[in-house]
Formats: structure tokens, C-alpha cells, sequence
């Protein structure tokens, strides 16, 4: 008689994921989701909620929220000892660059020290486990156009800096404990979930309020800053990409094109009919104490090793941002109009 044969069903891939709440965490649950992946994310406590991002996936088969922060080893230590991920997502930061001028020291703790508690909870657990380290090019700073993954950092801000500790540490523990983690140096990428007091969500509301009468006007700072922005969907994937590549190695996501900030303004207005230069006025206020030229990634080791190129250009981004908040701003009008009638 034979002995019967034993099967086993395909273990489902966990994923953890920092920041989860964020735009880019928002995204990539949802990707992670698609691809029959349990999805967990740590969420800070506070006395209200801010779930708006990922509201849509409330109630979905393998998704679970849990209690986390990054300034608390103890917590995340506990968190990966319960969950046992397969992948980690750092993407939970201080991420408002002019905001860290104002809380470095917060911005250090989590951003920096963050990244080394979730290291060292997973070396200390012995997870077999791969890590993603959410970069920036702002570690770039002041070092000049183009810049890739061999170009000299030199970091501008307190969050800039806090962003390069947690760069190295990543590489750090790489290289010492053979952790497979990697870092994801990505240029500037929004979306209609960017945060409103970020310069390309805060044009494009900016020109939905004015499109639809609420106001007149625009407040900026630098409109002759250069960044490489790029779309946050697409970014996303080249993060998971990262972590299924059979070498750990870091990587930068970007377009490869610059555009200046009043560049992006006149895509913006000129999609809903305006001349940017009827409302925008410049504000000193908006202005940093050290800035930041120009950024524009060279994305060709990505496009090479990974496949992944990103797709959507400043001006497609900038018209899919103010419909989204012309339709956004417009669906409240109306609500309040009926709550009024």
C-alpha cells in the first residue's frame, strides 16, 4: 500500500508595511492586495483617525491594521515577532521637507532612528524576511543634475539628512547580517492622495478652488525650484519589484525630466481654463532656509535590472490631479449646498 501522498497549499506572502496610511503605503497595499498578498499596516494611535487614504479598502480579505510607531522599538519588535512578514515596506516618515526645518528632532527620530529599530527588530528576530527602505532624492540636495545611484549625496534639510542615515544604515545592515534589503531612491511622485500642503497638490486645489469660485488666488514660494515628478501608482510597483529581484541592490525611480514649479502651474491652470499668472502670488513665507535647485533622476539601472519605466510626465500628471480635485471640491460644494437647502 502506498503511502499517501501530502499536499500542501502555497503559503500566502505577508507583507508589512510602515505608513501605510500615506499615499505611497495606500498604493502599494492596494497592489500588494491585487497579488494575493495579507497585508499589514502599522497606523499611529491618536484621538482621531486619519484613514481617509485607505478607507475604500475597510472590510477587504487580508488586510489587518495594527497599533505601531516608529519612535517605539518595543512595539515594533512585537509587531514583526506576531506577524512574521516575508516582506517589509518602510514607508512611515516626517516627509514634509519645510516641516522638518521645524521638528528635526521628531524628524530624526523617525525617520532616521525609525528605520534603525525596524533593522535591528528584524536582525534581532532573525526574520527571514526582505526590507524595503523608502529613500528620497532629497539625500541628493545641492550635488547637481543628473543623479543616479553612484551620485554624491549632499542633503539640503533636516528630513534630507534624517532620509540619508536611514540610506546607509539600510546598506549597513546588508552588508553586515546579509539582510536582503534594499533602498528605493524615488524622485518625487504625487497623486491625487498627496498630502494638501505639498506644492503639486496644493496647485491643483489651489486651481480647483479657483475653477470653481471658492476663491481667486494662490500662495507659492520658489516657483523655480526643478523636480522630477512622476506619478505615485507607478512607483509603487518599482518598489515591489525591488524586493522579488533575486539581488538585493538600491535603486532610483524617476522620469529622467525636470520641471519647475511654475511650469507645473501652467499645466495645472491651463487645464481648467486659467492663466496662472491671474492668481498666483508669491509668498515669501513658503520659501526654506536652505533649498534644494534641482533634481532629476536617471532611472536606467532601474529600467534595465527591473524592467520598470515610469509612464506618466509632468503635465499628465498635473491635468489627472485637477480633475481628480475639481471633482473632489466640487462633490463637497454640492453636498453642503443640499445640506443648506
Amino acid at each position: 500500500m502506498h503511502e499517501a501522498r501530502r499536499y500542501c497549499a502555497p503559503v500566502t506572502k505577508r507583507a508589512l508595511i510602515t505608513g501605510i496610511t500615506g499615499q505611497d503605503g495606500s498604493y502599494l497595499a492596494e497592489l500588494l492586495l491585487a497579488k494575493g498578498y495579507e497585508v499589514h499596516g502599522l497606523v499611529r494611535r491618536s484621538s482621531t483617525l486619519n484613514r481617509s487614504r485607505i478607507d475604500h479598502l475597510h472590510g477587504t480579505a487580508g488586510l489587518h491594521l495594527h497599533y505601531g510607531d516608529l519612535t517605539d522599538g518595543v512595539s515594533l519588535s512585537n509587531q514583526l515577532r506576531d506577524i512574521e512578514p516575508h516582506e517589509v515596506y518602510n514607508l512611515g516618515a516626517q516627509s514634509h521637507v519645510k516641516v522638518s526645518f521645524e521638528l528635526p528632532e521628531y524628524t530624526a527620530s523617525t525617520d532616521a532612528v525609525g528605520t534603525l529599530r525596524l533593522l535591528e527588530a528584524i536582525r534581532a528576530a532573525k526574520l527571514d524576511c526582505r526590507f524595503y527602505q523608502a529613500s528620497t532624492s532629497e539625500m541628493f540636495g545641492a550635488t547637481p543634475p543628473p543623479q543616479n545611484e553612484s551620485t554624491v549625496f549632499y542633503p539640503r534639510s533636516p528630513y534630507g539628512a534624517a532620509k540619508l542615515y536611514s540610506h546607509w544604515v539600510t546598506v549597513n545592515y546588508r552588508e553586515a547580517y546579509d539582510l536582503f534589503a534594499v533602498s528605493g531612491i524615488l524622485f518625487n511622485h504625487e497623486s491625487p492622495r498627496r498630502g494638501e500642503s505639498f506644492v503639486t497638490r496644493k496647485i491643483t486645489l489651489g486651481v480647483a478652488s479657483i475653477k470653481l469660485g471658492l476663491t481667486d488666488h494662490l500662495d507659492l514660494g520658489n516657483l523655480e525650484a526643478v523636480r522630477d515628478w512622476g506619478f505615485a501608482p507607478e512607483y509603487v510597483e518599482g518598489m515591489w519589484r525591488m524586493l522579488q529581484h533575486d539581488e538585493p541592490q538600491d535603486y532610483v525611480l524617476a522620469t529622467g525630466i525636470g520641471t519647475t514649479v511654475r511650469e507645473f502651474c501652467q499645466y495645472a491652470f491651463a487645464h481648467a481654463g486659467l492663466d496662472w499668472e491671474d492668481h498666483v502670488r508669491y509668498d515669501k513665507a513658503y520659501e526654506r532656509p536652505t533649498e534644494v535647485d534641482a533634481l532629476i533622476g536617471d532611472a536606467s539601472k532601474a529600467q534595465d535590472v527591473l524592467g520598470w519605466r515610469a509612464q506618466t510626465q509632468a503635465r499628465g500628471l498635473a491635468e489627472l490631479m485637477v480633475d481628480a480635485d475639481v471633482e473632489h471640491l466640487g462633490r463637497l460644494v454640492r453636498h453642503k449646498r443640499e445640506l443648506g437647502d
